[in-house]
């Protein structure tokens, strides 16, 4: 077998600059998601009384807010998926061609 057939398979480490792309994404989507939760523990710590209150249908704002915590966490997902396929179109459009030892 020669060298240029047993190369191994491209991965993500192997394009420093969609790595380091992708990594902004999460940390910006991560610090958002982090702001979203600490409100949500601050005003359970501080505020029990307006966690209490009726929201959306009777149910209350603790109950309420904690399930958009977790369909946010689903959007944030659906979101860093969209921005990593973003990254990757990016670097095939401006640097398409396989890189050389």
């Amino acid at each position: 077998m020669n060298a240029s057939t047993s190369r191994p398979a491209a991965t993500a480490d192997d394009h420093p600059e969609i790595s380091a792309a992708n990594t902004r994404a999460g940390l910006v989507l991560f610090f958002f998601y982090l702001a979203f939760y600490a409100g949500f523990v601050l005003l359970a710590a501080f505020s029990p009384e307006t966690m209490a209150m009726r929201a959306i249908g009777g149910v209350n704002l603790a109950i309420t807010y904690g399930m958009a915590l977790i369909f946010g966490a689903f959007v944030v997902a659906a979101l860093y998926m969209g921005a990593c396929a973003y990254n990757a179109r990016r670097f095939a459009a401006t640097d398409g061609r396989e890189r050389q030892p």
